[in-house]
């Protein structure tokens, strides 16, 4: 059988590609010969995917919340290698970060708009059953949620507002880290202690959260935005994006979360502890943290009132809307 000239081409260029890597051709062409065909449902492994979703009740709605979460993860995931794309590029041109940036927004406008799922997509007497099987479990313990914050912006700048001025870069990690921001919602409301749901998320995450930390001091996306070029740092679009990103992490994130936390955890007037004790209307809103990766792309008056706006409308607004 007469070899076609394309196909012989392209077996003398992968003759030359296996050779300089000291691969025999031949046995790739064997495995090859043997391979089974891809199906879409192996590739993705579909069948384990689906098996995810261990529900701890007889609640229908708990497959909601437990999908939506596993779902949020996935984003988390993607987000985290946008970030480190952007920390490893060398020289960066405008063009390159305004796409990775468009993307970090693209996902979390995503996140954010399908938060509904969350807020009107379960009913709130199964939420309120089902979730006390969940203890001492909580989102709270998203590490990869910390892990874009730190990826993001230095330890300094996510230190408890009402002590962040006491702190700089010039403080220890370790110092840092045992006073961000997120702690603060790991206390007992009752008690004043750590609530074992911070408990074990220290004792599961603390030794890499330091570790990525200290190798990514002085080289987070604030590091690399601050030390670019004027020429490109002073771009228009690419500003807006880091100040979009700013926003859709800091702001309409945990605003959204607010949203959730103010339909299910209120009730007469009284809040209910998110699930493992976390206080939500400390830790959640963004007024009461006031968290910028960027604060120098902002004015002060801006950070002053960050997310105030919202939270206002949404505590003065009827229940029933949330």
């Amino acid at each position: 059988m007469e070899i076609k000239p394309e196909i012989a081409e392209r077996i003398f260029a992968l003759e030359e590609k296996f050779k300089n890597s000291g691969q025999d051709l031949a046995s790739y062409l064997d495995g090859l010969l043997y391979d089974r065909y891809l199906t879409y449902w192996d590739y993705l492994s579909i069948d384990t995917l689906l098996s995810l979703q261990k529900t701890l009740t007889h609640f229908p709605d708990e497959k909601i919340f437990i999908s939506y979460h596993q779902i949020s993860e996935l984003y988390f995931k993607l987000i985290i290698h946008e970030q480190q794309q952007i920390i490893d590029a060398k020289n960066p041109d405008v063009d390159f970060l305004i796409e990775k940036y468009n993307r970090l927004n693209r996902y979390f406008r995503i996140l954010t708009d399908s938060f509904d799922v969350m807020i009107k997509g379960m009913d709130k007497e199964q939420f309120l059953k089902f979730r006390m099987s969940l203890l001492p479990a909580s989102g709270f313990q998203s590490a990869q949620f910390r892990m874009i914050e730190m990826y993001a912006t230095p330890l300094e700048n996510l230190v408890s507002f009402e002590i962040r001025d006491q702190f700089s870069e010039r403080n220890n990690l370790e110092d840092l880290y045992e006073n961000i921001y997120w702690k603060k919602g790991g206390i007992d409301l009752k008690t004043g202690e750590k609530t074992l749901t911070l408990k074990q998320f220290e004792k599961r995450y603390t030794a890499r959260f330091l570790r990525i930390a200290t190798t990514y001091k002085g080289e987070t996306l604030f590091h690399k935005y601050r030390d670019l070029p004027d020429s490109i740092k002073n771009n228009k679009l690419l500003k807006e994006a880091l100040r979009n990103f700013d926003v859709n992490v800091n702001i309409n994130w945990p605003l959204m979360h607010m949203g959730a936390a103010y339909r299910y955890l209120n009730k007469d007037d009284k809040s209910i502890a998110a699930t493992g004790g976390t206080n939500w209307k400390e830790f959640l809103p963004p007024g009461f943290q006031r968290n910028s990766f960027f604060p120098y792309l902002w004015k002060k008056e801006e950070l002053d009132n960050w997310g105030k706006e919202w939270v206002n409308h949404m505590f003065n607004t009827e229940k029933k809307n949330y």
